[in-house]
């Protein structure tokens, strides 16, 4: 009985990647850390909107800061760029750990919530209460989409970790809300 090598001839390997693709097993393995749970595009999407949003609103926020020499709006400026910077880096991480690309989709937009460019422009040239207005109308306007965008994750994500970043999120939008409507005008 003479032995055989195993070898796979063209039309063998043929058969098998047919058997493959017939049986759904075409997943490849994963490198790095496994995951938990896994990220949904709702969950994706989300933290990709919320990045350039936030990113926008910071801006705002820190030109406000600068700019203003009103203590009643440098407070609210200066809390709200301190969240802002700290939502960022979350969002960041949660961008990295769910394996998404940071392909900014959303760059360049001006969305509901989203502090348009053109704002942004006049807020760097602004004093007195144009720049207090643009900054309030702004943040309110990011603020109420923030939290319109994290029922939507809350109802359809699937991560813990974004679900529960979006709620701490929403928690921050409301306060930051609350600080704002008692901000004079």
């Amino acid at each position: 009985m003479q032995l055989r090598r195993n070898v796979l001839t063209p039309r063998t390997a043929a058969a098998l990647l047919a058997a493959v693709l017939a049986t759904g097993c075409t997943q490849q393995p994963v490198a790095g850390p496994p995951r938990a749970v896994a990220f949904n595009a709702t969950d994706t999407a989300w933290i990709q909107l919320m990045i350039p949003m936030d990113e926008r609103a910071l801006r705002l926020a820190a030109l406000t800061a600068d700019r203003t020499i009103d203590p009643a709006l440098t407070g609210p400026a200066t809390a709200s760029e301190s969240k802002l910077k700290g939502e960022l880096e979350r969002l960041r991480r949660l961008l990295e750990l769910s394996g998404a690309p940071d392909t900014r989709p959303h760059e360049g937009h001006n969305m509901p919530g989203m502090v348009p460019l053109g704002t942004l422009e006049k807020a760097a040239t602004s004093t007195g209460e144009e720049l207090r207005r643009l900054f309030l109308d702004g943040m309110r306007a990011h603020l109420a989409q923030v939290r319109s965008l994290w029922a939507g994750e809350r109802a359809s994500g699937s991560a813990d970790d974004a679900k529960d970043l979006a709620e701490a999120v929403e928690r921050s939008a409301g306060e930051q809300l609350a600080l704002l409507n008692t901000t004079p005008r």
